[in-house]
């Protein structure tokens, strides 16, 4: 059975209203990245840092998954699918995809602040007093700028296995997600699904000009 790898960016979320968090002036919802993307940032000033991702988690469960994630899952009957992902959302998960990589995190997680691999599920707010086992602050899940990111060598492994790779929704630009394309075999096809597609200098990748949900739709029929 062809190994398949999807990596997956804010393009194929964006269809079932998760806002892309970035606007065009590089602010989040009016805030500078750092302030609330950071490790600095949440040392400043946690709460706001646990008020922005207590209003992304909040409006992640109002949204559901799209035809897109769907139409990934069903590749699933006829290959071996990898989704690496750089959303922090579940909507893969809720669409019936088995085999998922989170590079960014997950915001339906927390961790302590302290101890980096003490991980639970969560569902609701986060506030300051809210520990870990320990005693220390809870924080989410999520991949901060200027944070390691401990899922890329699981990525790397996979995407050097893969017989094919779609890349969806995603710019290409934000690493080290960005470098896996390097680790693919350099004789496999590639398909690259984007209303906006980024230049990628690489003569086997087939280019879909369509938003998620209708590049998928054609991804199925030409595979």
């Amino acid at each position: 059975m062809k190994h398949i790898v999807v990596l997956t960016g804010a393009g194929i979320s964006a269809e079932s209203g998760i806002k892309t968090f970035r606007d065009a002036d590089g602010l989040w919802e009016g805030h500078d990245v750092m302030e609330v993307a950071s490790p600095e940032g949440f040392a400043k000033n946690p709460e706001l840092v646990l008020n922005f991702y207590n209003e992304r988690r909040r409006q992640l469960l109002t949204v559901q998954p799209n035809d897109a994630h769907i139409g990934l899952v069903n590749l699933e009957a006829k290959f071996k699918v990898t989704i690496i992902t750089q959303n922090v959302d579940d909507l893969h998960e809720r669409a019936g995809s088995s085999n998922i990589i989170h590079l960014h995190g997950e915001l339906l997680k927390v961790r302590s602040s302290y101890f980096e691999n003490d991980i639970k599920q969560w569902n609701q707010d986060i506030c300051l007093g809210d520990l870990c086992e320990k005693g220390f602050q809870l924080r989410p899940h999520i991949v901060w700028f200027g944070e390691a990111v401990p899922k890329i060598e699981d990525a790397i492994v996979k995407c050097e296995t893969a017989d094919i790779l779609v890349i969806i929704g995603t710019s290409m630009q934000v690493y080290p997600a960005a470098s896996l394309l390097d680790f693919a075999p350099r004789n496999i096809p590639i398909f690259y699904i984007d209303p906006k597609p980024a230049e990628i200098n690489n003569k086997r990748v087939t280019v879909i000009s369509e938003t998620a949900t209708q590049g998928v739709k054609q991804l199925l029929k030409m595979l």
